[in-house]
């Protein structure tokens, strides 16, 4: 996938419930989309327009969520590390000042 492009954007909603049903035909008519089909990127156009708090509430929550992953791995990664190295390499371990003597 390229980064640029979501191609869940490209995808045309279909109206199986109620409230997909009511969506679709109020972003239909207001975008008017050339081949009449409603996609998830016409909503979310429609929902930048005409109700911006909502998508800013979810992009925040989004990218809290995604920032506090990326500090939970580099955590991870780092303490994984520092386990890592503190492994004895050496292959005499009798003679090793490391804390896992013969390990």
């Amino acid at each position: 996938m390229n980064l640029g492009e979501n191609p869940t954007l490209a995808e045309k909603v279909e109206p199986d419930n109620e409230l997909k049903t009511w969506l679709v035909n109020y972003v239909g008519n207001n975008s008017e989309p050339v081949d009449g089909q409603v996609t998830v990127e016409n909503i979310v156009e429609v929902m930048a327009k005409d109700f911006p708090e909502f998508l800013m509430a979810l992009a925040e929550e989004n990218w809290v969520r995604g920032y506090h992953q990326a500090l939970t791995d580099v955590e991870d990664g780092e303490r994984m590390l520092e386990e890592e190295t503190k492994k004895c390499k050496k292959k005499d371990c009798e003679n090793c000042e490391c804390e896992e003597k013969n390990g």
